[in-house]
């Protein structure tokens, strides 16, 4: 019986579960659908879709040397894929269809309106899980919800990882070959441009170049990461966020390799290490939540009761914000840094988001799609769940009289403005103190090209510790 996987936000072939359980049922053929009505309703980045078929082509030659030839089909919409992947079905007489769970409201809806209309072929749907470490309603409070507390959370994957590690599966034995031949990968799908060439060049596209990025980070970050990953001007983060999201590494290679670097520990020994399998846990956290509380693929706020916040509708100001014309450095080097790259550094991403919600009073939602259609590491679980956590109005959030000082928050990460003088020339000539608040009265060394302050820090704070303050009471829900 011939199967079917059908690629989606996993593209590679090793340690793919879908694939190696194709491999083992049948002679299997392989499809991935171009959904450029759906990714633009998404809010996915040109660059997101740009690697995507960069690494499409990686993958195709990979899958050529299994002997599994890559068809490409094109579904506008999610809800054309059932008639799609039906006709597909009957064309190549295929038995089964094998995919990787994914997890957001629209993914499940498709999935299960696919099933549904293969149920009719007589071709069965098999889902496995992939992208993930626990299936998401495998880890739970004593009183059966979803975790709304990381480090209850963070707690109980501990455990489960003590008695029961998740195994990775390497590359499968070719099959036979199929007198079948693969599709062509477009270059560009219509709607999204295709990205400078620095920004491709930055993320090589493929397994071997993602494998090879963890090597590297296990060998020589991996160690230090606690102490160097808030300090933008350094190497000190994994820049694997793109290939995870992708589906290129596998969060169990992640897990694996800082386990082999930290001799097979995950709470004790390097402390780099323990920070950043904590940071693959915070994944997981996040993905958790968009399964238990699907509002949150809604647009809506984790927690209700923040809907009632007066959020400023300032155009100019989120304009500002946007382009990194708000006057204050770290804010707008940030910026430039994810229109250039695609990506931005994470604590910059807490920094930028909180000045946005907070300081400027601007919804949440403006910023997480302004995120969504720019990052190539694009993600709706991470990407919300950090929009939300820095907004306070998501699940374990920051509080909300909590606020960061992009000032303070610049001279304490980038303390000689290395970072800044990268994406802001025109500061370059300023010294390392001047540097992070050149238009304020405690410094007022901005050269003519570059704004003064879009808000008065105090003022801003006052304003939306108010905001906050007169928001009614919030229903109490604890992890137990």
């Amino acid at each position: 019986m011939r199967q079917l996987i059908w690629f989606r936000t996993d593209l590679r072939v090793r340690d793919n579960t879908a694939l190696h359980a194709a491999l083992q049922a049948g002679p299997t053929l392989a499809v991935f659908l171009l959904s450029p009505g759906q990714w633009l309703a998404h809010d996915d980045a040109p660059c997101k879709v740009d690697f995507w078929l960069r690494n499409l082509r990686e993958l195709q030659a990979e899958l050529r040397q299994l002997n599994v030839p890559l068809l490409i089909r094109h579904a506008e919409h999610w809800h054309d894929a059932p008639a799609v992947l039906a006709g597909l079905c009957r064309e190549r007489e295929i038995g089964s269809v094998q995919v990787n769970e994914e997890y957001g409201l629209n993914e499940a809806r498709r999935d299960r309106q696919v099933a549904q209309q293969l149920e009719t072929l007589g071709v069965g749907f098999y889902s496995h899980m992939d992208r993930l470490l626990f299936k998401p309603g495998s880890i739970l409070t004593r009183s059966g919800g979803y975790f709304q507390v990381f480090s209850q959370f963070r707690k109980v994957c501990y455990q489960r990882l003590h008695s029961a590690l998740p195994g990775t599966l390497g590359l499968p034995r070719a099959q036979a070959a199929l007198a079948i031949d693969s599709d062509p990968i477009p270059q560009q799908v219509p709607g999204f441009a295709t990205p400078e060439k620095s920004l491709q060049t930055l993320w090589p596209a493929g397994e071997a170049a993602a494998l090879e990025r963890l090597q590297d980070f296990a060998d020589e970050h991996l160690d230090t990461y606690d102490r160097q990953r808030d300090l933008p001007a350094k190497p000190g983060t994994s820049r694997l966020s793109a290939y995870l999201a992708a589906g290129v590494l596998s969060p169990r290679q992640c897990l694996h390799a800082a386990l082999s670097s930290n001799y097979g520990e995950f709470e004790t020994g390097s402390n780099g290490a323990v920070a950043w399998i904590n940071e693959l846990l915070w994944r997981e956290f996040y993905s958790h939540i968009l399964v238990g509380y699907p509002q949150v693929s809604r647009h809506r706020a984790f927690r209700q009761h923040t809907e009632a916040l007066p959020w400023r509708h300032a155009p100019d100001e989120l304009a500002a914000w946007q382009q990194g014309r708000t006057g204050f450095p770290l804010i707008d080097a940030a910026m430039r840094q994810l229109l250039a790259t695609g990506w931005m550094h994470n604590r910059l991403r807490m920094v930028v988001a909180m000045f946005l919600t907070k300081n400027l009073l601007i919804d949440w939602r403006e910023g997480e799609r302004f995120f969504m259609r720019h990052l190539i590491d694009g993600d709706l679980a991470a990407n919300n769940g950090g929009w939300q956590w820095s907004a306070s109005t998501g699940t374990d959030a920051v509080p909300w009289f909590r606020l960061f000082n992009p000032v303070s928050q610049s001279q304490r990460f980038d303390p000689q403005g290395r970072f800044i003088r990268r994406w802001l020339p025109e500061l370059a000539h300023l010294d390392d103190r001047q540097i992070h608040a050149p238009g304020t009265t405690s410094g007022l060394f901005a050269p003519a090209d570059y704004p003064p302050p879009l808000v008065d820090l105090a003022a801003s704070r006052q304003r939306a510790l108010s905001a906050f303050k007169n928001l009614p009471a919030q229903s109490q829900s604890t992890d137990a």
